[in-house]
């Protein structure tokens, strides 16, 4: 009986190394049902890539952070989606690294994007070694995970001297932090968001200050961008 048990276990421990988190399989149907919209391309990130009342803001704000160094920074984009976003910053940092856990969006960047200075990796981020830099950014990803798979970028973001961390929130007062299964969806349903200094997560930063805020009006949420300096 006790043999059959360990190889049970066994067992269970082989399909536990073997089977992906469910991030990496949630990402790829996303994208391949068009579960964030369709503008007839092969990979599209959806409103909050796209949508010029979100993006032109962040971009101008993250522009004007990166241009504010005399030597330009190493940026890492954690979650890079379609790279309509990363496209326009890539130009003000030394080195550009994008990652994002889907294989063929990733395949897709490689061809359609060029530079010397930009480097595209399939990885991750909850579970993988990440590219060093000065700076993550981190764009509307964590909204997506599980607290688990926060708190283990978390770790990994304290590696970086700046951290710019978007979330789409609820409007006022909200509880945050509410677990979720890693997916498409977001905390705005159980009305919550993320927040990385409040608990489970508690983390420590130097520094703290809003870059950008977009309502989305009709209780859409707003899509907030904060600059941590970590040490």
């Amino acid at each position: 009986m006790e043999a059959v048990i360990d190889f049970m276990k066994k067992e269970d421990e082989i399909k536990r190394i073997k089977t992906p988190w469910p991030t990496k399989n949630a990402m790829e149907q996303v994208y391949k049902m068009k579960l964030w919209g369709d503008n007839k391309t092969d990979f599209y990130s959806g409103e909050g890539s796209h949508n010029p009342e979100i993006v032109l803001p962040y971009i101008d704000a993250v522009t004007a952070f990166l241009n504010s160094f005399e030597r330009p920074l190493t940026v890492c984009d954690l979650g890079c989606g379609d790279f309509n976003v990363g496209k326009k910053l890539a130009p003000h940092a030394k080195k550009y690294s994008a990652v994002d856990i889907v294989p063929d969006l990733i395949a897709f960047n490689k061809e359609k994007f060029t530079a010397d200075t930009i480097a595209f990796h399939c990885l991750d981020i909850a579970k993988d070694a990440l590219p060093s830099g000065d700076c993550a950014i981190v764009r509307q990803v964590l909204q997506h995970l599980s607290n688990a798979e926060i708190q283990s970028i978390l770790k990994k973001l304290s590696n970086y001297k700046y951290v710019i961390l978007t979330e789409h929130i609820p409007e006022g007062n909200f509880v945050p932090n509410k677990d979720i299964i890693s997916g498409q969806g977001i905390r705005l349903k159980q009305h919550s968001g993320v927040n990385v200094l409040a608990a489970p997560f508690n983390f420590k930063v130097k520094e703290e200050k809003q870059l950008v805020s977009v309502n989305l009006n009709n209780t859409k949420g707003i899509i907030e961008t904060s600059l941590y300096k970590v040490f």
